[in-house]
């Protein structure tokens, strides 16, 4: 199991780069979830040929390195699991952790079988006498619609020398402007049909946090510095259809080589409470 492994006296640069995941570590991701890469399913086995590893991948992996052994690890907005696509993972980081506070509005959070602590509440809102060496947002800021009361929160529940983990959407992202053109009642409907997702994991979206620019600014008004940020390729929209997959990842293979983003593509970023 990937562990958390920040080398005593590292620089600031090589720091980011220990935490971030490596091509092992993803590889070693990939067998968790999905098995041995020759017996597993037409997906991932295509995902696999191609040296594709979904955004999901990098942040679980990402998160993996930072849980600390004994330490409080708040989640917030995680609703009823951590990783939905590996509950291996989200089973052994919970137990490394020890204590995992989770914090949503929503109802789902009931359903989460890997939080110790569940607090049905805004992170506006919540207030805790502890802080936390790692706080976690996964899909959850474009649904944030106060933006700087939500990083003012998180200043207060970081630890000094804390980290805070955003994945999200990008707004630049051809989805995200089709979710802002599309009435909201159509939208479980289509992501039904893509995704097989169910209607109470679909929220409204804001999109108030989901540009580089946007979360930078954000952070830095609190306290926060930006220590690491990717640009990850999601080539998941057709991840049903065998053919259109493929083009897919030919697609993204293909910019790769010219030095391109693909298009479609999610913000991971981390940021240090100085």
């Amino acid at each position: 199991m990937i562990s958390q492994s920040i080398t005593p006296g590292a620089s600031e640069q090589d720091v980011a780069n220990e935490f971030w995941p490596s091509r092992s570590d993803l590889d070693q991701l990939f067998r968790l979830k999905y098995g041995d890469p020759q017996r597993v399913g037409w997906c991932p086995r295509l995902m696999y040929r191609y040296g594709y590893f979904t955004p999901d991948v990098y942040y679980e992996g990402l998160v993996a390195k930072l849980v600390r052994e004994g330490q409080p690890w708040l989640d917030v907005g995680g609703g009823r699991d951590l990783f939905p696509h590996n509950p291996p993972l989200a089973a052994s980081l919970a137990e490394r952790s020890g204590c995992v506070v989770g914090v949503d509005p929503s109802d789902t959070l009931e359903e989460n079988p890997f939080v110790h602590d569940k607090i049905k509440a805004n992170i506006e809102d919540f207030q805790d006498s502890r802080t936390f060496p790692l706080v976690t947002l996964r899909m959850v800021a474009e649904h944030i619609t106060h933006p700087q009361r939500a990083v003012e929160a998180l200043a207060r529940l970081t630890m000094s020398g804390g980290y805070v983990i955003v994945y999200t959407i990008n707004l630049w992202s051809p989805l995200s402007w089709a979710s802002l053109l599309i009435p909201f009642s159509l939208h479980h409907p289509i992501k039904r049909y893509l995704w097989r997702t169910e209607e109470k994991d679909t929220f409204p979206v804001a999109y108030k946090m989901n540009t580089r620019r946007q979360l930078r600014n954000l952070f830095a008004s609190a306290g926060f510095r930006e220590r690491k940020f990717a640009y990850l390729s999601d080539c998941r929209a057709f991840a049903r259809f065998r053919l259109l997959f493929r083009m897919e990842l030919m697609t993204w293979r293909a910019l790769q080589s010219l030095g391109l983003v693909y298009p479609e593509n999610c913000l991971l970023g981390v940021y240090e409470r100085v």
